[in-house]
């Protein structure tokens, strides 16, 4: 039996659909890539924006112009959302909702068996949400592992609809996080990235006072883990006694994804989100001081409801003041069943694109100014992919480096001089091993 997986969406969904193809080929199924003709077809689905919807929806019916008589499975948040409408699509067999993904081999078999619907959804994930155990242990040819190691989001943001579609905040068992990096560590992986839906509220739902900041600090001792990165994170994450401790970790890169969302403070109240621009600068500023070199990207939605033309230019004014590294911009996207769908004074699309297009360009030239500023220095890169005499890695701070090299060092971690740089890309030489 060949079965073929979909990802839509985040790091988190791709985490799980790599699990999930394990169970499979557990079960005796042969993975193979969507394009190709399978018995099972699974779509793991994205509901963050409307076209994460209609994305999903037109791969369940590519599945099926693929294969009529395939099983096509769709799980994950739309399925958790919009159960019955997922349900209704024609040839869609079953249903599964974002904290069941562990049981798919099970219900995918049942339907085929019965050949009859199968629709496994929890009314409400927000009770007592637990974390789903999924674990990737096949990772072949690859430098950098992913860590699932938390869930589930309370923050409650006005325009997201994430909390309804992946329930409460769940953490995995940091016993558990541990003994599965120290295995990553023996297969010699040097760098292991920590993510989830909500990192910072990683052990809120603990009994025992146990953090993010504590699990950073028991991996950072871990002998062969060289490089932990950490995903997108709340930037209140670093007040208080946090800034510290960060500072003592040896493995941590320093480069930090904080949301922002909006530079003009009555923006952020309307999107619910929990500090003022002041207080973002101020952490911004802290970890620059603290940490010289720190790479600091972010996340900006233009075209909020409400969003006037001055609050929009108090976010330019902002990101221009801030200068951060790369900033990800998203046009406002509504979601049925937040607050923001409810609120008037929606910004018309022609507006959205020239506020996106501004920030996009703003964007464009702070990356190429950032790679540049390492062209020059030798720096340690990890290379991750080798092609035709030229390999690809990342800095510590997240820069792309190119270089060539008659050995491989696909894998290793290796010091470079930085001659050069394109954009998003430094171009190097590689140093001998007697000049690192």
């Amino acid at each position: 039996m060949r079965v073929a997986v979909e990802t839509l969406g985040c790091r988190v969904n791709t985490y799980d659909s790599e699990a999930m193809m394990e169970l499979f080929e557990k079960d005796g199924f042969e993975v193979v890539g969507f394009a190709e003709k399978a018995d099972v077809y699974v779509i793991n689905t994205c509901t963050v924006t409307n076209m994460g919807d209609k994305k999903s929806r037109q791969h369940i019916h590519r599945a099926k112009r693929q294969n009529p008589d395939a099983v096509v499975a769709v799980v994950g948040c739309y399925s958790q959302v919009n159960k019955e409408e997922v349900a209704s699509i024609e040839g869609v067999d079953v249903v599964l909702g974002s904290r069941n993904k562990s049981e798919i081999v099970f219900y995918v078999n049942k339907a085929m068996a019965e050949r009859k619907q199968v629709v496994h959804v929890s009314d409400n994930i927000m009770l007592g949400a637990r974390f789903e155990e999924l674990s990737i242990r096949g990772y072949e040819g690859r430098t950098r592992a992913f860590m699932k190691i938390q869930d589930g989001c309370n923050r409650f943001c006005s325009y997201c609809i994430i909390p309804y579609a992946r329930g409460g905040v769940s953490s995995k068992d940091r016993k558990k996080v541990i003994e599965e990096v120290r295995l990553l560590a023996a297969e010699g992986f040097k760098e292991i990235i920590l993510s989830g839906i909500h990192i910072a509220s990683y052990g809120q739902d603990f009994r025992e006072d146990y953090g993010l900041i504590d699990l950073l600090e028991d991996l950072d001792g871990i002998d062969g883990i060289e490089r932990i990165r950490i995903g997108s994170i709340e930037p209140m994450f670093f007040k208080g006694e946090a800034m510290e401790r960060v500072l003592s970790l040896r493995k941590l890169c320093p480069h930090f994804h904080l949301s922002l969302q909006s530079g003009s403070d009555a923006t952020l109240k309307r999107m619910n989100r929990r500090y003022t621009k002041e207080e973002y600068l101020d952490v911004v500023l802290k970890l620059r001081k603290s940490l010289p070199g720190v790479s600091i990207t972010t996340d900006v939605i233009v075209g909020f409801p409400q969003e006037t033309d001055d609050e929009f230019r108090e976010t330019m004014d902002f990101l221009e003041k801030v200068r951060l590294d790369k900033i990800h911009t998203f046009k406002y996207s509504e979601r049925k069943g937040t607050p923001a769908a409810r609120m008037t004074g929606k910004v018309d699309p022609k507006t959205k694109d020239e506020r996106s297009s501004l920030v996009m360009d703003l964007s464009d030239k702070l990356e190429e100014k950032h790679v540049l500023g390492i062209v020059g220095k030798r720096v340690k890169v990890l290379f991750e992919e080798g092609r035709d005499g030229a390999y690809y890695g990342y800095t510590p701070d997240y820069i792309r480096v190119k270089t060539k090299s008659l050995e491989d060092i696909e894998g290793h971690i290796r010091r470079v001089q930085i001659t050069g740089s394109a954009k998003d890309t430094a171009f190097g030489e590689l140093l001998d091993q007697q000049e690192e």
